[in-house]
């Protein structure tokens, strides 16, 4: 038996005006997606447990069957464990957001966050900019390591958690007065003030301004936390398995989980991302001998938290026809395999941010084809189903297991 998780991330939305009323769910055309909803089992998961910030990071933990309430201990340090970082048990990882803030209130904390990611700025210009900033604020026990594209890393030796930092991409178009770090000794914040007098005038973002792009022109720090200690899969569920996604938040859950990690030419994490090389290079992994593929595609959250209503709906079908269709055919070959499709979280287009509203799921068995109760993938569908797994990081037991 083989077994693969498709993943949209924040693919779960609202209704929307511009959508006749619809979700993009709803509205998206995902012919392959509609056709495993109804030939498996259709329902609702809760992936995010009461208390706990609605994360993608708590998130697919509780997809890949670890329980949040045990084993999430922060964003960063699984970040850091994907860039090869070591972490000792005493060190504190934070993301490093290179974000674009406003420019014309002299005070730092009188700033409106505009672009939590600076236009996406390309991975090699940020690699420039992270290096300016550590060349300047590093010191014994703080350093900066470049990541991808505005996804970076900060450790803290001896550092501390609590520190009431908050996320980026949750205060778009807010002033960042309420949202600066609450912790004791102000040393975040004074780095944070401190890396725009770095950054707003650098030759990096003289030439992006120059091109019409936004600069890159501060840190944001957030996502604070100690690496965790993960129980492997093949241990959980003696299979072998693969994750793949660009995303260095879920490299790092899979390779703190025991698996091995793909990266894809092309891929982004955004609506440009390599789609059909996702699913090749998990038909790739499966036809080595792998029993277990976790596929994830951040397009859908993206375009959630920038307000991309086009976007998100063009991300699914994309999703559908490069991705779920390929893995489909390629799967063939194997006869028995389980697929598993769901959201990780919801990111409502209207919110811009992710909510812990139970996720749709579908669990498509290749041996036991069902006449399912849903006619299609989307959230009322899996509503009307009545299937409810309340525990989030107990659907992994049962898409394994076969016993739904």
């Amino acid at each position: 038996m083989k077994y693969v998780v498709v993943l949209g991330d924040g693919m779960a939305d609202y209704p929307m005006q511009e959508l006749d009323g619809k979700t993009p769910l709803q509205y998206a055309k995902k012919p392959n997606i509609d056709m495993l909803a109804k030939k498996g089992t259709v329902g609702l998961v809760k992936t995010i447990p009461e208390g706990i910030p609605p994360g993608s990071d708590a998130a697919n933990l509780s997809v890949m069957g670890y329980s949040p309430e045990i084993y999430y201990t922060g964003r960063s340090p699984l970040e850091a464990v994907s860039m090869g970082i070591q972490l000792l048990p005493t060190d504190v990882a934070l993301r490093c957001n290179l974000v674009y803030l406003s420019e014309d209130e002299p005070v730092y904390a009188h700033k409106t966050m505009i672009d939590y990611s600076s236009d996406e700025i390309s991975t090699e210009e940020a690699k420039v900019l992270i290096e300016a900033v550590n060349e300047v604020l590093k010191s014994d026990s703080m350093i900066f390591y470049p990541g991808i594209s505005y996804r970076h890393c900060m450790v803290w030796s001896n550092g501390r958690t609590g520190l009431g930092c908050t996320p980026p991409h949750d205060i778009l178009e807010k002033k960042v007065t309420e949202y600066l770090p609450k912790e004791e000794s102000g040393v975040l914040l004074e780095m944070m003030e401190k890396s725009y007098g770095i950054l707003k005038d650098h030759p990096v973002n003289q030439s992006r301004k120059a091109r019409g792009l936004r600069p890159a022109n501060s840190i944001w720090l957030w996502g604070e936390g100690k690496k965790p200690a993960l129980t492997s899969f093949s241990e959980k569920y003696d299979k072998s398995g693969t994750m793949i996604s660009a995303v260095d938040l879920l490299k790092g859950i899979g390779l703190c989980a025991g698996l091995a990690s793909v990266d894809v030419e092309g891929a982004t994490g955004n609506i440009h991302t390599n789609f059909l090389g996702k699913a090749n290079a998990a038909i790739e992994e499966l036809d080595k001998g792998k029993d277990f593929v976790y596929v994830h595609v951040e397009a859908p959250d993206e375009c959630g938290h920038r307000y991309e209503i086009e976007n998100k709906v063009k991300s699914i079908e994309l999703l559908d026809q490069k991705i779920v269709a390929p893995l489909l055919e390629g799967l063939k070959k194997h006869k028995a395999y389980r697929v598993l499709v769901l959201p990780d979280h919801p990111t409502p287009l209207s919110l811009r941010t992710h909510t812990s509203e139970p996720v749709p799921f579908i669990i498509y068995d290749s041996t036991k084809e069902l006449q399912s109760a849903a006619e299609c993938y989307d959230e009322a569908e899996a509503k009307k189903t009545g299937v409810f797994v309340e525990e989030g990081h107990k659907l992994m037991d049962l898409f394994i297991t076969g016993k739904l």
